[in-house]
């Protein structure tokens, strides 16, 4: 239910923000999620490793607070984009209109990023029933069939880490 209520909510907001003057605090919370994002991909990576050394109680830690982090950054993510207009690749002068000479001085790089957001968008919904079932399994110690989602959930949810970070660092010139 999660895995569909979570993308509609942030297409909703995605469409219906407001112009309104959002509180100050409100305008760190992309940093917040890149570093949130960064850390995730950290943990994943360890967690990963650690698993396949044995360490059965570390990775269980590791991916519990990674799990946590996933919800911080939703709540993070739904709350900035709950009051604050789309920023706009390119945006020069902040007026949420991107004009045929801030088309042209972003170039090609916009299209790049646009592709890279597309496909970390892409991937995010499609990671999150992996994640949950995933999870989902291990709480329950049924890891046989952890392991067979994690096969999916892993690289997916680590691409979603990474390019998020990749996607703020090509955004934040024009927040």
């Amino acid at each position: 239910m999660a895995s569909i209520i979570v993308p509609l909510l942030v297409a909703f907001l995605f469409f219906t923000t407001q112009g309104s003057k959002a509180p100050d605090w409100v305008h760190y919370l992309p940093l917040l999620n890149a570093c949130i994002n960064g850390t995730t991909a950290l943990l994943l990576i360890v967690a990963i490793r650690q698993v396949k050394n044995g360490n059965k109680k570390l990775h269980q830690r590791l991916m519990t607070i990674a799990f946590v982090l996933g919800v911080v950054f939703l709540v993070s993510y739904v709350t900035y984009h709950a009051l604050v207009p789309s920023t706009r690749y390119g945006d020069i002068n902040h007026d949420g209109v991107l004009q045929v000479a801030e088309k042209q001085a972003a170039g090609a790089l916009r299209t790049i990023y646009l592709g890279l957001l597309l496909s970390h968008i892409l991937a995010a919904v499609a990671a999150l029933p992996f994640i949950l079932t995933a999870f989902t399994f291990a709480l329950k110690q049924e890891f046989a069939k952890h392991r067979k989602w994690v096969r999916f959930a892993f690289p997916l949810w680590l691409y979603v880490a990474i390019t998020g970070v990749a996607v703020y660092v090509m955004i934040s010139p024009y927040y």
